[in-house]
């Protein structure tokens, strides 16, 4: 592969970025608190990441703006449409992730 310019890299890395946030979008069945478990990150994850980054940039924006531009709606409207209530085991393994990245 040739060298990428950086412009090519950020119009790359952009198209991967709008793809896993329509992804996610769709796959609504799959829970915050799975992706913590498994990955480490969820979709609040990518909406602090996207704010950071806007004020970067130096542009204002609210932490529920930047939900919405990732859940493609707002926040409260995604939860009561797709979250559900967490199980025992799932909450004991966040519980136990969390534990050890306090470390």
């Amino acid at each position: 592969m040739t060298e990428l310019d950086e412009r090519t890299r950020t119009e790359l890395e952009a198209a991967a970025f709008r793809q896993l946030v329509e992804h996610l979008r769709n796959r609504t069945d799959v829970q915050n608190i799975d992706m913590m478990n498994l990955a480490g990150f969820c979709r609040n994850c990518l909406s602090k990441w996207y704010r950071a980054a806007a004020e970067g940039k130096g542009l204002e924006m609210s932490y529920d703006e930047a939900r919405e531009i990732i859940y493609g709606m707002p926040y409260e409207e995604w939860k009561n449409k797709h979250q559900s209530e967490a199980s025992a085991e799932k909450q004991q393994a966040f519980a136990a992730a969390q534990a050890r990245s306090d470390h």
